[in-house]
């Protein structure tokens, strides 16, 4: 911690900070990932997930009937809450401009806008955010929205909390950068990215204040735990503006929020839940098989390997998602998808290509029955979780908040 708060102070001090801050953007994230050696590699398992939990904390899945599947939200005269409706699914934009993680090349940018204007009107809505391919992915999405004739498409986009950040008009301010680049006077809905380890409470302030001036229609959130959503949800409350949602990690493969409570904390604040990774890095579309030998490029490829040398994996849980998928003329990761819609979240789904919009955006066309989504269930029950250790911070080191408990 100290190091990295001398390396904040140090580079703040140079050129490079007042210069060319998307620069420094990009510094901060590559120390953040070598400081944590790549941990998108580390699977981690149940006992170890839980360890240092206290009993209270955990609690049973949930129980989800049909109901839950209902994701449209009501109207109220609260400003920047529920007059906005997120649908049933989203379309990620991470791996648009992405190249450290996804090997984005701009050859492929008319394939990105053919994507685009596919899920206009289908999708619920597009997630993108500032730090994604540094600031290329809402670059391309505001191109791509003015070349597409009736764009109706609710955006998302997200603050990036980094440690030199520190009041409410950064938020402002990076927010009016980013309506910029995406070439627009406002955006449906906008993200704390992450929680920081100190500041948290002017960022609140920084999302009651765009939706005060407009730039925002609604706010949310982002990998927050427990305690977290619950004081934004507090504190945006007191500023007239209640929080939409708290976009988290969710699948079949990774089910830790509904055994810490984050989950029911969620659905009693009237949240939205929008789950990222729904297809658990690519492991849910059963396209990486011990029969067919493929891997994927890149830190996932250890991933696979892991789950791949797992048999309750490879025969079990690759062998129901083809089942079910088979019943309903599908896919798997339609079938991954619909178990997210099922437990009452909304699943961001990432596309690169028409035909994999389509495949996700084809999930909206059925549901699962009770039977299939408890066949789902029992197919995880003995499988590591799909861990991923964040590079941000996990407790506010002045008010003591945890703020990530995933």
């Amino acid at each position: 911690l100290r190091f990295l708060v001398f390396f904040v102070a140090l580079v703040r001090k140079t050129m490079l900070m007042r210069s060319d801050p998307t620069t420094a953007v990009a510094l901060w994230c590559l120390l953040l990932c070598f400081g944590r050696g790549l941990a998108l590699t580390t699977v981690v398992g149940r006992r170890d997930v839980l360890a240092g939990v206290g009993a209270s904390a955990l609690m049973p899945p949930l129980a989800t009937e049909a109901s839950s599947l209902t994701t449209t939200t009501t109207t109220t005269t609260t400003k920047g809450k529920k007059e906005l409706s997120l649908g049933k699914l989203g379309i990620g934009a991470w791996a648009w401009g992405d190249t450290l993680f996804w090997g984005y090349d701009s050859k492929k940018d008319a394939e990105l806008k053919e994507t685009f204007e596919y899920v206009n009107g289908r999708a619920g809505f597009i997630d993108t955010a500032e730090i994604y391919g540094f600031g290329r992915s809402e670059t391309l999405i505001g191109d791509f929205a003015k070349q597409t004739p009736n764009f109706r498409t609710p955006i998302a986009t997200k603050f990036a909390a980094l440690p030199w950040r520190t009041s409410s008009a950064d938020v402002v301010k990076a927010c009016e950068a980013s309506l910029k680049r995406l070439d627009r006077d406002s955006v449906e809905l906008l993200q704390i990215h992450f929680p920081n380890g100190w500041s948290n409470e002017n960022y609140w302030d920084g999302l009651a204040e765009c939706v005060d001036k407009g730039y925002a229609k609604a706010v949310g959130v982002s990998n927050y735990g427990v305690d977290a959503v619950r004081a934004c949800a507090a504190e945006l409350e007191r500023r007239g503006v209640e929080l939409q949602s708290n976009q988290i990690q969710y699948s079949l493969l990774y089910r830790y929020p509904e055994e810490n409570g984050l989950l029911e904390a969620c659905r009693a604040l009237d949240v939205d839940v929008l789950a990222y990774s729904p297809l658990g890095l690519g492991l849910l579309t059963n396209k990486f098989t011990r029969d067919n030998g493929r891997l994927p490029e890149g830190p996932r490829s250890t991933i696979v390997k892991t789950y791949l040398a797992n048999d309750d994996f490879a025969f079990k849980l690759q062998s129901t998602l083809d089942t079910i998928a088979a019943t309903h003329q599908a896919t798997p990761a339609a079938v991954a998808l619909n178990w997210c819609r099922a437990k009452g979240t909304i699943p961001i789904a990432g596309a690169r290509t028409l035909s994999q919009a389509k495949q996700n955006l084809a999930a909206l066309d059925w549901d699962l029955s009770r039977a299939e989504l408890n066949d789902l269930d029992t197919a995880v029950d003995d499988l590591p979780w799909l861990g991923i250790k964040p590079p941000f911070a996990e407790k506010d080191l002045f008010t003591g908040m945890k703020m990530f408990d995933s």
